[in-house]
């Protein structure tokens, strides 16, 4: 991070196949141990237990947390589900973000329909104090997701985990992502609710910090996607 100028950043567990996420204790413990460089966000799971166990953790832990994290397409529950009611009550009362993972997935066990970001649509219009996340602008649904941030003021949006090392067309994928990414951004009328992920090891820093680059967009939204809109809404 220090070696591309990244002076803050969020750190999640990954949704693993076949092994054991890292705890959300143990990301909070590396995350002390970075210097103040690293702030947690709260992995929840769709039980009772989970949520609870989250909620608990948040509040124990209340000036490091700066968000939760739903796996959709990777658990066996849409954002809709009452499991989650106690957790998006605590968020609202608290400010903090709810992320959402949201369009492809990385297996191919993954279900699409709970992934989808419009599945996100009717939560934004029931929960409009709830900060939500949109990860990974939906990919590649990126035009659903302009919409979805265009219509919502609690919706944004990050392009976090895009590019997924090489492979066929690789250059031009990128370009294509980029034409995406700016066309999101002229039907929003600005990048306001744009905000920069790598999603670490997938995306290295270098490839995303590249993707900015190239977007057909003014220089104060490429700053904003960088560092302003983090900064505002994680409280970095």
């Amino acid at each position: 991070m220090e070696r591309y100028g990244i002076t803050r950043g969020l750190l999640l567990s990954p949704p693993l196949q076949g092994t054991v996420a890292l705890p959300n204790d143990k990301v909070i413990a590396l995350c002390a141990r970075s210097g103040g460089m690293l702030a947690p966000v709260v992995t929840v799971e769709p039980t009772a237990k989970d949520v609870k166990a989250a909620v608990k953790l948040a509040k124990e832990n209340k000036k490091e947390v700066k968000a939760f994290k739903i796996r959709l397409g990777y658990v066996k529950a849409s954002a809709e589900n009452p499991v989650f009611n106690g957790l998006y009550d605590y968020s609202e009362s608290e400010g903090l973000p709810v992320l959402f993972h949201t369009g492809d997935t990385a297996f191919s066990t993954g279900d699409l329909s709970r992934s989808h970001p419009l599945t996100l649509d009717g939560l934004a219009n029931k929960r409009e104090e709830l900060t939500m996340i949109l990860c990974h602008f939906g990919n590649p649904w990126f035009e659903d997701v302009a919409e979805l941030i265009y219509k919502h003021p609690n919706v944004y949006t990050d392009i976090s985990g895009l590019i997924t090392g090489s492979k066929g067309y690789a250059e031009k994928y990128v370009e294509w992502l980029a034409k995406k990414i700016s066309e999101a951004i002229y039907f929003a009328g600005g990048a306001e609710k744009i905000i920069f992920g790598t999603d670490y090891p997938v995306t290295k820093h270098s490839e995303a910090l590249d993707l900015v680059r190239r977007l057909d967009v003014e220089e104060s939204d490429k700053e904003k996607i960088l560092w302003r809109n983090a900064e505002r809404v994680f409280g970095l």
